[in-house]
């Protein structure tokens, strides 16, 4: 791993493709534990959260679906302020056990957004799976179930994130050089 540059930016290694795994394979291990016997539904949310999601799926022991919906709060490197649903939710969840599969939960916005909508379908269970969490950028609170990193309040690429559009391909995660 070596700095890279995204468009205009410059990025440096923080947290390598082995590392992710590793950890992705601990919390996987919680979620079978405690989902043994039940059939959960992982909503991942798009774009961002694919290869998260696919690499959480493939350590997933126990019966289970998946599907995927598009929101979007993003330009560049900073949150536009709004949510927009580009691919909604096609699977009913009433007296389901769901899990929400994010990259990232930074200001908490776009989970805000989206999982009173879920409640309102009355699953039988709503625990949200994040790659990374920023409690420092948390402007709306919203639970986090399950975590694979703690980060401080920088702007990553990699592993699915992106810098407009561009990084999602990076097997491991990058921050903003400063």
């Amino acid at each position: 791993m070596s700095r890279i540059k995204v468009h205009d930016k410059y990025f440096v290694p923080y947290l390598s493709e082995k590392e992710i795994l590793e950890r992705i394979k601990v919390v996987a291990a919680q979620i079978n534990a405690d989902y043994s016997g039940t059939k959960p539904l992982f909503i991942a949310i798009l774009n961002g959260s694919f290869m998260f999601a696919a690499d959480l799926f493939k350590n997933i022991c126990t019966d289970a679906e998946i599907c995927f919906i598009k929101l979007a709060s993003y330009k560049g490197t900073k949150t536009s302020g709004q949510v927009v649903t580009a691919i909604g939710l096609d699977m009913d969840i009433k007296d389901r056990h769901v899990i929400i599969t994010e990259d990232i939960v930074d200001t908490g916005r776009t989970l805000s957004y989206f999982i009173p909508q879920l409640i309102n379908q009355q699953p039988a269970s709503l625990k949200v799976a994040v790659l990374l969490h920023k409690p420092d950028a948390k402007v709306f609170e919203v639970p986090v179930d399950y975590c694979c990193f703690t980060i401080p309040n920088k702007f990553v690429v990699g592993y699915g994130l992106d810098y407009d559009g561009l990084g999602r391909n990076l097997s491991s995660i990058y921050q903003l050089e400063i």
